[in-house]
């Protein structure tokens, strides 16, 4: 029987052999009728030159320059134009205002290219999900960001600021230069988790490496390599390289994080059950909204959607407000004046306060242009996409058709000379009133902008505020000139080799200690 069943096995293999050849060459033969299909779709959009096998993969070096050199191609190619990632998959990279219009006003879903190599990691939530799921979704999280929701939460985020800015006490004291980043992430995962899910992790003093935000570094990069090597695009091929066991390694620590996380409120739901014994007990965060949800048929959320939500939310919560906040501090250090002019105005309102309070966050307009001009010139998210369901039509004629990708360069747009003048210049009072009324509302998106635009960015401002408000009360931000940032986009906005600057006190300790 064994023998028999042998020899069968070897006659079926030159046949399965030739199935598989048969199902290389069919798949093969569709990608490239599709990528002349794309090109000719694209002719009306001139670019760089592209490497028939490579697309213009081979022009981003990874050194930090990356970005500039868009911006480069922006310059010469307006509007518009097409980037190809190997020899298939092309897409239109926006770096106008006017373009991004049209596709940020859409409800068109974000591409199912590049976002479904996050889906294995944050699942199908608000940032990936489209159509009747992502409207319903959104409709149920928007109560989570409902200003009575985040009132509370300034003060757990002064308290995590405050806990960063202690530990510092050993570079105000040494003068030493030290990396910004790390410190910063550490800070704000630290403020996400009490403020959204009510969960004390000491992440900034429990000491050694965090095994959550090594696992979200990881699992960026490994994203963008992926993108950026086309055999990398075939799930199969990702799955069975070494990179693809690091992902799934990584996605298992982050993943098991979030689920700790909820495993513990559900825990706590045991014993309270109505949502009005919840608030009672203390202020209604987002996990609660996230689990007591109904819509218009009483029906709540999905374990795995919750899962997702949580794993989308911890993710964006943290790491690019990290990113937002590490480049603010950054510019300040690189621009003392504003730094002077923007704690003079901290200082008044905060009166010697060590917490910021709710009301405190609108009587800082300075502040506020200083760090809208910082995400402008460092975008936390540089870049998004969409694929479009329908043909779209720009403002001057030109169309592109159902089923292409979209890439929106938030970097592009922020540093676009026809639309900023000295575009690389930090100047806050571009942001005042009657510069921003003259602008065309595209022009700044560190947020997006349209309906899908970030639900959270309310939650991050404050958080950036309550920060530089605590931060330059109490120490001078100092550049450290033979460290320049190599930034890169990754899933969000880092640099290549930190973020680095020096502290010193701004008045002696035992006087801040009185006015405490």
């Amino acid at each position: 029987f064994q023998l028999t069943g042998f020899a069968v096995g070897s006659r079926m293999l030159p046949l399965f052999a030739l199935v598989c050849v048969v199902a290389l060459l069919f798949k093969l033969t569709v990608l490239v009728v599709k990528s002349r299909k794309t090109f000719r779709l694209m002719e009306t959009f001139t670019g760089p030159p592209a490497h028939w096998l490579f697309g213009h993969v081979l022009e981003f070096k990874q050194d930090g320059s990356d970005l500039d050199k868009m911006v480069a191609f922006g310059s010469k190619y307006p509007y518009a134009f097409p980037l190809w990632f190997g020899p298939f998959v092309c897409f239109l990279n926006i770096h106008h205002p006017d373009y991004a219009k049209t596709i940020l006003a859409s409800t068109e879903p974000k591409d199912d290219f590049a976002y479904r190599f996050i889906k294995e990691w944050i699942g199908d939530g608000l940032l990936v999900s489209h159509g009747q799921k992502w409207f319903r979704h959104r409709r149920l999280l928007t109560p989570g960001f409902h200003y009575d929701v985040l009132k509370p939460y300034v003060k757990l985020m002064s308290d995590s600021a405050n806990t960063m800015l202690n530990k510092w006490e050993k570079y105000s004291e040494t003068g030493e230069t030290f990396e910004l980043f790390e410190h910063v992430s550490l800070m704000t995962l630290d403020s996400i988790l009490k403020c959204a899910f009510s969960y004390n992790s000491n992440c900034q003093t429990a000491g050694g490496t965090n095994a959550y935000i090594q696992s979200v570094y990881e699992l960026s990069n490994l994203i963008n390599l992926r993108f950026r090597t086309f055999p990398y695009h075939n799930d199969l091929i990702f799955h069975l390289s070494p990179h693809g066991f690091r992902f799934r390694k990584a996605c298992r620590v982050a993943q098991n994080h979030t689920a700790e996380v909820i495993r513990k409120r559900k825990d706590e739901l045991k014993e309270e059950k109505e949502l009005d014994r919840i608030e009672a007990k203390r202020y209604l965060d987002f996990l609660d909204i996230l689990l007591c949800a109904r819509d218009e048929n009483n029906q709540g959320l999905s374990d795995e959607a919750i899962r997702a939500e949580v794993d989308t939310f911890m993710f964006e919560g943290h790491d690019t407000t990290a990113s937002g906040i590490s480049f603010l501090l950054y510019c300040m250090a690189c621009h003392p004046e504003h730094q002077q002019m923007c704690r003079e105005e901290i200082s008044q309102v905060l009166d010697g306060k060590n917490t910021v309070g709710w009301e405190d966050l609108s009587k800082i307009p300075y502040t506020t242009m200083c760090i809208k001009e910082s995400l402008r010139l460092y975008p936390p998210v540089p870049g998004m996409a969409r694929n479009t369901t329908k043909p779209i039509t720009f403002f001057d004629g030109r169309t592109i058709p159902a089923g292409s990708l979209v890439g929106t360069s938030v970097y592009g747009i922020h540093r676009n000379a026809t639309v900023w003048e000295n575009p690389n210049v930090f100047d806050p009072l571009r942001f005042l009133p009657e510069n921003v009324s003259s602008r065309s509302p595209h022009a700044f998106v560190p947020f997006s902008a349209g309906p899908r635009n970030c639900i959270g960015q309310t939650f991050a401002m404050n958080e950036m505020k309550a920060v530089i408000a605590l931060v330059l009360q109490r120490y001078e931000l100092i550049e450290d000139s033979k460290w320049k940032p190599k930034i890169i986009p990754r899933l969000v906005l880092r640099s290549l080799n930190g973020i680095h600057i020096k502290v010193k006190p701004v008045q002696p300790i035992f006087d801040r200690a009185a006015k405490k």
